[in-house]
Protein backbone atom coordinates (compact mmCIF):
# COMPACT_ATOMS: atom_id res chain seq x y z
CA UNK A 1 0.00 0.00 0.00
CA UNK A 2 1.30 3.47 -0.90
CA UNK A 3 1.88 5.95 1.94
CA UNK A 4 -0.92 8.51 2.29
CA UNK A 5 1.14 11.67 1.65
CA UNK A 6 1.04 11.42 -2.16
CA UNK A 7 -1.55 14.09 -2.99
CA UNK A 8 -3.39 17.10 -1.62
CA UNK A 9 -7.06 16.47 -0.89
CA UNK A 10 -10.08 18.42 0.38
CA UNK A 11 -10.08 18.55 4.20
CA UNK A 12 -12.26 15.69 5.46
CA UNK A 13 -15.12 16.31 7.85
CA UNK A 14 -13.91 13.39 10.00
CA UNK A 15 -10.60 11.56 10.36
CA UNK A 16 -9.34 8.60 12.36
CA UNK A 17 -5.97 7.03 11.49
CA UNK A 18 -4.53 9.73 9.22
CA UNK A 19 -4.27 13.35 10.32
CA UNK A 20 -5.43 16.05 7.83
CA UNK A 21 -2.63 18.63 7.92
CA UNK A 22 -3.95 21.90 6.50
CA UNK A 23 -2.00 23.57 3.69
CA UNK A 24 -1.68 27.28 2.80
CA UNK A 25 -4.19 26.88 -0.05
CA UNK A 26 -6.84 25.24 2.16
CA UNK A 27 -6.21 21.69 0.99
CA UNK A 28 -5.07 18.88 3.28
CA UNK A 29 -2.24 16.39 3.31
CA UNK A 30 -3.25 13.16 5.03
CA UNK A 31 -0.44 12.06 7.33
CA UNK A 32 -0.15 8.72 9.16
CA UNK A 33 -0.26 8.95 12.94
CA UNK A 34 2.67 7.38 14.77
CA UNK A 35 2.12 5.38 17.99
CA UNK A 36 3.76 8.20 19.99
CA UNK A 37 0.90 10.52 19.00
CA UNK A 38 2.42 12.61 16.22
CA UNK A 39 1.58 12.95 12.53
CA UNK A 40 4.44 11.71 10.36
CA UNK A 41 5.90 12.92 7.09
CA UNK A 42 8.73 11.19 5.23
CA UNK A 43 9.88 13.63 2.58
CA UNK A 44 11.72 11.16 0.37
CA UNK A 45 8.59 9.01 0.10
CA UNK A 46 6.32 11.88 -0.95
CA UNK A 47 5.29 12.28 -4.57
CA UNK A 48 7.09 14.85 -6.69
CA UNK A 49 3.83 16.81 -6.84
CA UNK A 50 3.65 17.07 -3.04
CA UNK A 51 7.35 17.71 -2.45
CA UNK A 52 7.60 20.35 -5.16
CA UNK A 53 4.53 22.22 -3.94
CA UNK A 54 5.63 22.14 -0.30
CA UNK A 55 9.07 23.35 -1.32
CA UNK A 56 7.56 26.16 -3.39
CA UNK A 57 5.48 27.32 -0.42
CA UNK A 58 8.59 27.18 1.75
CA UNK A 59 10.57 29.20 -0.79
CA UNK A 60 7.82 31.85 -0.87
CA UNK A 61 7.99 32.19 2.92
CA UNK A 62 11.79 32.33 2.80
CA UNK A 63 12.02 35.08 0.20
CA UNK A 64 11.90 37.98 2.73
CA UNK A 65 15.06 36.59 4.41
CA UNK A 66 16.96 36.93 1.11
CA UNK A 67 18.77 33.59 1.50
CA UNK A 68 21.96 33.14 -0.49
CA UNK A 69 22.87 29.56 0.46
CA UNK A 70 20.63 26.65 1.43
CA UNK A 71 22.18 24.07 3.78
CA UNK A 72 20.43 20.71 4.13
CA UNK A 73 20.53 18.49 7.21
CA UNK A 74 20.82 14.72 6.92
CA UNK A 75 19.00 12.64 6.18
CA UNK A 76 15.60 13.85 4.99
CA UNK A 77 16.65 17.48 4.82
CA UNK A 78 18.58 16.33 1.75
CA UNK A 79 15.27 15.64 0.03
CA UNK A 80 13.96 19.13 0.81
CA UNK A 81 16.98 21.43 0.51
CA UNK A 82 17.66 20.98 -3.24
CA UNK A 83 13.98 21.52 -4.04
CA UNK A 84 13.90 24.73 -1.98
CA UNK A 85 17.18 25.95 -3.47
CA UNK A 86 15.90 25.34 -6.98
CA UNK A 87 12.59 27.07 -6.21
CA UNK A 88 14.61 30.10 -5.05
CA UNK A 89 16.61 30.10 -8.28
CA UNK A 90 19.86 29.01 -6.64
CA UNK A 91 22.44 27.08 -8.69
CA UNK A 92 23.04 24.53 -5.93
CA UNK A 93 23.01 23.82 -2.21
CA UNK A 94 25.29 22.56 0.58
CA UNK A 95 24.81 19.21 2.32
CA UNK A 96 25.74 18.39 5.90
CA UNK A 97 26.41 14.64 6.00
CA UNK A 98 26.46 11.63 8.31
CA UNK A 99 29.46 9.96 6.66
CA UNK A 100 33.05 11.14 6.96
CA UNK A 101 35.17 11.55 3.84
CA UNK A 102 38.96 11.26 3.95
CA UNK A 103 39.51 15.03 3.83
CA UNK A 104 36.97 15.91 6.56
CA UNK A 105 38.13 17.56 9.77
CA UNK A 106 37.07 16.18 13.17
CA UNK A 107 36.71 19.79 14.34
CA UNK A 108 33.82 20.22 11.89
CA UNK A 109 31.61 17.46 13.32
CA UNK A 110 29.08 17.05 16.12
CA UNK A 111 27.10 14.21 17.68
CA UNK A 112 23.43 14.18 16.72
CA UNK A 113 20.21 12.35 17.56
CA UNK A 114 16.58 12.83 16.55
CA UNK A 115 13.13 11.59 17.54
CA UNK A 116 13.23 8.97 14.76
CA UNK A 117 16.92 7.99 15.15
CA UNK A 118 17.70 7.98 18.89
CA UNK A 119 21.11 6.30 18.44
CA UNK A 120 23.78 9.00 18.29
CA UNK A 121 25.48 9.63 14.95
CA UNK A 122 27.84 12.37 13.83
CA UNK A 123 27.13 15.24 11.49
CA UNK A 124 29.98 16.40 9.28
CA UNK A 125 30.53 19.62 7.34
CA UNK A 126 32.80 19.35 4.32
CA UNK A 127 35.60 21.93 4.82
CA UNK A 128 35.61 22.48 1.07
CA UNK A 129 32.18 24.12 1.36
CA UNK A 130 33.27 26.84 3.80
CA UNK A 131 34.04 29.35 1.05
CA UNK A 132 30.45 28.99 -0.15
CA UNK A 133 29.11 29.75 3.34
CA UNK A 134 31.25 32.41 4.95
CA UNK A 135 29.82 35.91 4.64
CA UNK A 136 26.59 34.61 3.11
CA UNK A 137 22.97 34.64 4.24
CA UNK A 138 22.64 30.96 5.12
CA UNK A 139 19.41 29.05 5.79
CA UNK A 140 19.41 25.65 7.51
CA UNK A 141 16.81 23.22 6.13
CA UNK A 142 15.27 20.00 7.46
CA UNK A 143 12.10 18.15 6.56
CA UNK A 144 10.49 18.27 10.03
CA UNK A 145 11.22 20.10 13.26
CA UNK A 146 9.93 18.04 16.19
CA UNK A 147 12.04 18.02 19.34
CA UNK A 148 14.55 20.31 17.62
CA UNK A 149 17.50 18.06 18.47
CA UNK A 150 18.65 17.55 14.87
CA UNK A 151 18.42 21.22 14.01
CA UNK A 152 20.22 22.24 17.20
CA UNK A 153 23.04 19.87 16.27
CA UNK A 154 23.18 21.43 12.82
CA UNK A 155 23.28 24.90 14.31
CA UNK A 156 26.09 23.85 16.65
CA UNK A 157 28.05 22.48 13.70
CA UNK A 158 27.65 25.70 11.72
CA UNK A 159 28.61 27.72 14.82
CA UNK A 160 31.89 25.77 14.95
CA UNK A 161 32.56 27.10 11.46
CA UNK A 162 31.54 30.64 12.54
CA UNK A 163 28.40 30.50 10.40
CA UNK A 164 25.14 31.85 11.83
CA UNK A 165 22.03 31.15 9.74
CA UNK A 166 19.47 33.90 9.19
CA UNK A 167 16.66 31.34 9.55
CA UNK A 168 15.84 27.70 10.14
CA UNK A 169 13.20 26.11 7.91
CA UNK A 170 11.28 22.85 7.70
CA UNK A 171 8.27 21.61 5.82
CA UNK A 172 6.43 20.69 9.02
CA UNK A 173 6.51 21.74 12.66
CA UNK A 174 5.58 18.55 14.49
CA UNK A 175 3.95 19.69 17.77
CA UNK A 176 5.46 22.57 19.78
CA UNK A 177 8.09 20.62 21.71
CA UNK A 178 10.93 22.18 19.73
CA UNK A 179 10.04 25.63 21.14
CA UNK A 180 11.31 24.70 24.63
CA UNK A 181 14.55 26.64 25.08
CA UNK A 182 14.56 27.90 21.50
CA UNK A 183 16.42 31.16 20.80
CA UNK A 184 13.61 33.61 19.89
CA UNK A 185 16.07 35.68 17.84
CA UNK A 186 16.41 32.84 15.29
CA UNK A 187 13.35 32.68 13.00
CA UNK A 188 11.77 29.31 12.25
CA UNK A 189 9.83 29.07 8.98
CA UNK A 190 7.51 26.14 8.20
CA UNK A 191 4.78 25.41 5.67
CA UNK A 192 2.41 23.80 8.17
CA UNK A 193 2.20 22.47 11.71
CA UNK A 194 0.62 19.44 13.37
CA UNK A 195 -0.42 19.02 17.01
CA UNK A 196 0.28 16.37 19.62
CA UNK A 197 -2.42 13.68 19.38
CA UNK A 198 -3.95 11.20 21.82
CA UNK A 199 -6.47 8.39 21.63
CA UNK A 200 -9.95 8.89 23.06
CA UNK A 201 -12.02 6.28 24.87
CA UNK A 202 -13.07 4.72 21.57
CA UNK A 203 -9.49 4.37 20.36
CA UNK A 204 -9.75 7.19 17.82
CA UNK A 205 -7.08 9.89 17.61
CA UNK A 206 -7.85 13.47 18.54
CA UNK A 207 -5.87 16.63 19.11
CA UNK A 208 -4.29 16.85 22.55
CA UNK A 209 -2.91 20.40 22.37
Amino acid sequence: MSPPWQAFVPPPAQWRENYPALMPDGSALMLPIRPIGVAGLIANQASFLVLDRLSAWLAEKLAPFQPEVIVGLPTLGHAVAPCVARALGHPGWVAIGHSRKLWYDEALSVSATSITTPDARRMWLDPRTLDQLHGKRVVLVDDVISTGRSIRSGLALLEMAEIRPVAVVALMAQTRRWQDGWNPALPVVTVFSTPLLRRDGDGAWQEAE
